[in-house]
C-alpha cells in the first residue's frame, strides 16, 4: 500500500468500534486523512496516542442525522459504513432501536455519500446473512436465508445499495467472517473473544453446545481486508460482494485451542445445552482470486492477543466493566 493513497480522505462510521479502533490507526500510519464518526459511547481513548494524530479527525456523531452526515462526508474521498447495532442478542435488546440504526438510517446515508466528493463506498454486512447452511462451502452466490433481525436487515442494506442509483460512486460489499482478537474498543461479546476471557478470569471455559460451527477472521487481518478494498482497481471491487473469513470452526474446537493456548493445569471445559444451534462457515476463495487477499493471522493467533493483554493488566475488569460488552453499555447509557 503506498504511502499517498489515491483516495486520501476516508470517513468510516463506527470508527470507535471494535473494528474501527484498529483501522483507524491502521490507515493513519498509512498516509490517509481518517475521519471517525462514531457516538462514543465507549469512551474517549480508544485511539489511544493516536487521537492527536494531525491526520484524525473525530466526530461524535449518529449515523440517523443525515444532515450531519452529508456535512461530514462532503469532502471525503472514500465512506466505509461499519456503524450498527452489532450482532443478534444487542439487536434484540431493542428491536426498534436496531433497525432504525441497522436500516433506517441507510438510505439517508447513501444519500449523504451520493451527494459527497466520494467515489468509493464499502458496506460491512455479514456472513449471518447465510442462515444456517449445510453445504460445506458457503459463497457469495449461495442463498441468503437470515435467521435474526440483525442478519435481515445487514441484507436488505445490501439490497438497497444494489438497487441505489450511486452515480459515480464504486460500491463493494463485504461479508465478514466473526472477528476475534485483541483491540483498544475490545468486545468480549464473540465466541472467540467470550471463551478466552472466561478461561483467564474464570478458570472454566463454558460452551454451549459446541458442534456449531463459527467462521472467524483475526481482527488485523479484517483490518487488511478494508485497507486492500480501498486500494484495489474499481474494476476489480465496483458492485462486487465478497465473503471475508478464515477458519471455520467448531465451538468445541475453539474451547480446546483456547485451553491449550492459555495452559493452566486448572482450567476446565463444562459443555452445555443449548438451544442456539445457528451453524455456518464460508468460502472466502473470491477475494483471494481477485484481488489476491491472504489472511496472516490465525484464531491461535487472536487467542495469544487477548492473553497477552490480559496478562500485562490491558483487560481490568474483564468480567465487569460494560466497556467490553455492547447490551451492558447499550443499557447504561440508554442508547
Amino acid at each position: 500500500m503506498s504511502n499517498e493513497p489515491s483516495l486520501k480522505r476516508v470517513a468510516i462510521t463506527g470508527g470507535a468500534g471494535y473494528v474501527g479502533s484498529a483501522l483507524v490507526p491502521y490507515l493513519l500510519d498509512r498516509g490517509y486523512e481518517v475521519t471517525s464518526v462514531d457516538l462514543m459511547m465507549y469512551g474517549d481513548d480508544v485511539f489511544g496516542d493516536y487521537s492527536n494524530h494531525p491526520g484524525l479527525r473525530i466526530v461524535k456523531a449518529d449515523i440517523r442525522d443525515e444532515p450531519k452526515v452529508t456535512d461530514v462526508f462532503a469532502d471525503q474521498d472514500a465512506v466505509i459504513h461499519l456503524a450498527c447495532v452489532s450482532n443478534d442478542p444487542s439487536f434484540e435488546l431493542d428491536p426498534e432501536l436496531g433497525k432504525s440504526i441497522n436500516y433506517d438510517a441507510f438510505a439517508g446515508l447513501l444519500r449523504a455519500v451520493k451527494s459527497s466528493d466520494a467515489t468509493r463506498f464499502i458496506y460491512a454486512s455479514s456472513s449471518s446473512v447465510y442462515g444456517l447452511r449445510d453445504e460445506p462451502d458457503v459463497t457469495e452466490d449461495s442463498p441468503c436465508t437470515p435467521l435474526t433481525d440483525y442478519s435481515k436487515y445487514k441484507l436488505l442494506c445490501e439490497e438497497q445499495l444494489q438497487k441505489t442509483d450511486m452515480g459515480d460512486v464504486d460500491w463493494v460489499v463485504v461479508r465478514p467472517a466473526t472477528v476475534c482478537g485483541y483491540s483498544r474498543r475490545l468486545r468480549l461479546d464473540v465466541v472467540v473473544n467470550i471463551l478466552t476471557i472466561s478461561a483467564l478470569a474464570r478458570g472454566q471455559i463454558r460452551v454451549f453446545g459446541g458442534e456449531q460451527l463459527r467462521p472467524n477472521i483475526h481482527i488485523d487481518d479484517m483490518v487488511d481486508v478494508y485497507g486492500l478494498l480501498l486500494e484495489s482497481p474499481s474494476d476489480l471491487i465496483r458492485g462486487q460482494v465478497f465473503n471475508a473469513g478464515d477458519e471455520n470452526l467448531k465451538v468445541n474446537e475453539i474451547a480446546e485451542l483456547v485451553s491449550d493456548v492459555v495452559n493452566d493445569p486448572i482450567l476446565e471445559i463444562v459443555f452445555e445445552p443449548t438451544d442456539d444451534n445457528r451453524s455456518y462457515h464460508i468460502n472466502s476463495d473470491r477475494i483471494r482470486d481477485v484481488l489476491g487477499f491472504e489472511t496472516s493471522h490465525t484464531v491461535a493467533d487472536a487467542v495469544r492477543g487477548i492473553v497477552e493483554a490480559y496478562r500485562r493488566g490491558d483487560i481490568p475488569n474483564a468480567l465487569d466493566s460494560s466497556a467490553y460488552y455492547n447490551i451492558r453499555r447499550m443499557q447504561e447509557v440508554k442508547l
